[in-house]
């Protein structure tokens, strides 16, 4: 996986740099073992969604609940890899594994 610049940007410029690179390697073990390869634009916006996610779970701050059912045709394989990356972040609402689900349907597409 190759990061573009402004992914690198959003890595350097984060408070919790460390937890976001650990994090990004993690979802990149997720993705890989799932055959699941995102572009360089798509992995960009991944990384700044785990960034805010890792914010929030830092500030306790949550998202607006969701609507589950907008997303019952997000595959088994990305809900699974969304819950696990939730999962491991901790303190973080359940809502945030259907958003997230979407960044890793969007990519099995490529």
């Amino acid at each position: 996986m190759g990061l573009s610049h402004d992914a690198e940007k959003i890595i350097n410029e984060s408070q919790y740099q460390e937890k976001l690179k650990q994090l990004i390697q993690r979802v990149e073990q997720l993705l890989n073992k799932a055959g699941i390869h995102p572009t360089e634009v798509q992995w960009t916006i991944l990384v700044n969604h785990l960034n805010e996610m890792i914010r929030r779970s830092e500030t306790g701050e949550s998202l607006p609940k969701v609507d589950e059912r907008l997303f019952s045709e997000v595959s088994e394989d990305a809900l699974n890899i969304a819950s696990v990356v939730v999962d491991e972040i901790t303190n973080l609402s359940v809502d945030e594994k259907y958003v997230l689900s979407i960044h890793f349907e969007t990519a099995k597409y490529n």
